[in-house]
């Protein structure tokens, strides 16, 4: 993997409210070069740092999608409770956590607004959509494959939408301007989890014609032809998350860890394989196209820290989630009939579920990623 060393100063090992202090830290300080050319037309959010972009675009999988899974015929959804129990008014939204995720925290850090909203909301007003919105949808992935298994979004049609999107961007603003939009806008790209997870490890459509290495290369290509159309349709500021320690999340640990709920190693390593892969191609790209800001984010590192030493950060559980039982309750098997076993205080469990983060554990490694990773973008 390109990048392995933990940042202390980005990645801190107190407790949960040293967290809290450093996001907000991070947030005050952030540079406010680009909050004086801001246009008009684009209103200033009361967040708590400058605006350093104008919107923030996100594609990808259930780690950041708002709820757009809520409007297509899946079964891979939560919105119900206790998803979103701790979200603002308590009330499920289809994100797939207690509350807020990486998205709408990565937005506020940004200085765009507080979160986040789903590009199929029906209620999505024209401010929300020229200040970015979601196109994420729980499930998907790189490979094709992956979405058509779970009835998701591809990260193909995520990108027709945003399509759809700049013409009624254009509509609001005109042209020009929303030119200027995407030249100097955050776009976010979050996948390849389920890809691993499910269609190679959980299926046999894959595995049985590829190996490890075959296989995370038919990912790369995909990401690769998937950046490049987005670097075509005019996004410069590219942050590409890396797939995490997939065979560490709770219900990897239950289906392949053994009596003792391991981290799944074959797993992990194809998560690494790729990652590795990635990283180079993000650097062709780079060299590809100089005007752009194409940055590889190492998510692995951080959330493996996470799980390795909780205590270090301030959480007492990491090898299972809140809800239910946390072996496997995922989606539509964390419901409120699960709310008997559901632990009271999630803010000591890296997992809501038994494939998600908590809303805690996104604070802290979101944090890590503004101080390590945001001023690559200017």
């Amino acid at each position: 993997m390109k990048f392995l060393s933990r940042n202390p100063s980005c990645f801190p090992s107190s407790s949960s409210s040293a967290v809290i202090t450093l996001l907000f830290l991070i947030m005050i300080n952030t540079s406010d070069q680009l909050a004086a050319s801001m246009d008009q037309q684009l209103e200033r959010n009361d967040t708590a740092s400058p605006r350093l972009v104008p919107a923030m675009f996100v594609f990808g999988d259930s780690i950041v999608d708002p709820g757009n899974n809520n409007y297509i015929k899946t079964l891979v959804k939560c919105n119900f409770p206790p998803y979103g129990r701790d979200f603002m008014g308590g009330k499920p939204t289809g994100r797939f956590s207690n509350g807020l995720v990486p998205s709408d925290l990565l937005a506020e850090g940004f200085g765009v607004k507080e979160i986040v909203p789903a590009y199929l909301d029906p209620n999505l007003q024209t401010q929300d959509l020229i200040t970015g919105v979601s196109f994420a949808s729980g499930a998907s992935g790189y490979d094709p494959l992956t979405s058509k298994i779970s009835s998701a979004l591809s990260i193909t049609e995520q990108l027709d939408l945003f399509k759809q999107s700049l013409t009624q961007i254009k509509a609001a603003v005109g042209e020009e301007q929303t030119a200027n939009i995407l030249s100097k806008s955050m776009f976010i790209v979050c996948s390849g989890s389920d890809d691993i997870a499910n269609t190679y490890f959980s299926t046999p459509f894959r595995s049985l014609h590829y190996d490890i290495n075959s296989y995370t290369d038919l990912m790369s290509n995909a990401s690769s032809n998937f950046l490049q159309e987005l670097y075509g349709i005019g996004a410069r500021r590219i942050a590409v998350m890396s797939v995490p320690p997939i065979g560490c999340v709770p219900s990897q640990r239950t289906i392949s860890g053994g009596i003792a709920r391991e981290c799944s190693e074959p797993a992990n390593q194809v998560a690494q394989l790729f990652n590795s892969k990635f990283s180079s191609i993000i650097g062709c790209l780079s060299q590809k196209f100089p005007d752009s800001k194409i940055v590889f984010v190492d998510v692995y590192t951080p959330l493996l820290s996470l799980i390795q030493n909780p205590a270090n950060y301030g959480f007492e559980v990491a090898t299972k989630g809140c809800c239910g039982t946390g072996n496997i309750e995922v989606s539509i098997l964390c419901t409120q009939l699960s709310d008997s076993k559901t632990c009271k205080n999630d803010t000591k469990y890296i997992f809501w579920d038994s494939y998600h983060p908590t809303e805690a554990a996104y604070k802290v490694l979101v944090a890590g990623i503004l101080c390590k990773y945001k001023n690559c973008f200017f």
